[in-house]
């Protein structure tokens, strides 16, 4: 007897899944190239919250599952033995100039009302940071303490081996049973623009690197557009560019070569560090840029969970609990610009 198919192995049908067996489905899950095949397989990893301001449904959604996500982690960790390497570490950010800096005083005061006391978005001196403290033209950065970090790959992994613990197996093949949910990336979105014919969602690639630096327990960096993830590893990882026209989703080239180099003058600290592994994918991204939930457009009577584009780890948790809600008790919590006749 199977309750819930969940057609993916990426970060959304893999925390699906979880959630669904957490509460007590028979879930079973498929994708023949196995987990985290796709963009889920990344290396950068950076979970970081909108600017608070401008509130909307979305900036909502995301801070909850920022918000979910460090028990959401803890006890996939605990189940399956493996660590995600999760860290609610925070992020620091260079301050360009004073209209920059002026904007970034008035968000602190709109964070403290729109993060409701979980996180604290501040304006400090970059001499209060010490040495791991990107330079800054002000002299001042910005460090929220939402942003997170983690590791994708391990990510992945723990969330396989915590499903085997509840006898939940990633499967190459097998038939529809139950609840079908399709959290199928690029693919999925690529099928539904031919059926449709017109753009429903693509792809976009990021090219991401991994270096040789131990930076320890300290948040990461947003510098140059750029973002700099520290692993709990030893590993640093770097990226990533926004390629809308590619030739191959797989390669890396000059583009990811220049954010190298923009890297290590944003962090000069950095200069020298081993770079022991270069990393392209395709990300699926959603016409509406939200990630589409709900009601299949193609398959009546089944579910989708797509398009988490540069979010999709950050929102995981929280696209988890909304599935779970609306295919086990038929409770629909789904924002309104999240359902998937928005990108239609």
């Amino acid at each position: 007897m199977v309750d819930v198919t969940v057609r993916g192995a990426g970060i959304f049908g893999l925390s699906i899944a979880w959630t669904c067996a957490r509460r007590g489905a028979k879930v079973q899950v498929v994708d023949p190239f196995g987990p985290g095949a796709g963009s889920s397989g990344g290396l950068v990893g950076a979970l970081a919250p909108h600017v608070p301001e401008n509130w909307n449904a979305k900036k909502a959604f995301q801070f909850d599952g920022l918000i979910m996500a460090e028990p959401f982690w803890k006890q996939v960790e605990a189940t399956g033995g493996v660590s995600p390497g999760y860290a609610r570490s925070g992020r620091l950010q260079p301050i360009a100039d004073q209209r920059s800096l002026d904007l970034a005083y008035a968000r602190a005061g709109t964070a403290q009302d729109l993060w409701q006391g979980h996180a604290e978005w501040r304006v400090v001196k970059t001499s209060e940071i010490g040495a791991w403290c990107p330079p800054s033209p002000t002299d001042f950065v910005i460090h929220d303490t939402l942003s997170a970090r983690m590791h994708p790959r391990r990510a992945c992994a723990a969330l396989v081996a915590a499903l085997e613990v509840m006898d939940v197996h990633v499967q190459a093949e097998a038939p529809d049973k139950g609840q079908v949910i399709h959290a199928t990336g690029l693919a999925g979105l690529q099928a539904l623009s031919g059926a449709f014919g017109k753009t429903v969602g693509n792809g976009v690639k990021g090219q991401a690197a991994l270096l040789r630096f131990d930076a320890g327990n300290v948040p990461q960096l947003f510098a140059d557009a750029i973002h700099f993830v520290p692993h709990a590893d030893g590993t640093l990882a770097i990226g990533s560019t926004s390629e809308r026209e590619y030739d191959d989703p797989t390669s890396t080239d000059a583009a990811l070569e220049d954010v190298l180099e923009r890297a290590m003058r944003a962090v000069p600290v950095l200069h020298g560090a081993e770079v022991i592994e270069r990393w392209a994918g395709v990300r699926p991204r959603s016409k509406s840029r939200a990630p589409m939930l709900g009601a299949h457009p193609l398959h009546q009577g089944q579910f989708i969970a797509n398009g988490g584009f540069k979010i999709g780890f950050g929102m995981a948790p929280k696209v988890a609990e909304v599935m779970a809600d609306l295919v086990l008790e038929e409770r629909d919590t789904i924002p309104d610009d999240f359902r998937s006749e928005a990108s239609l």
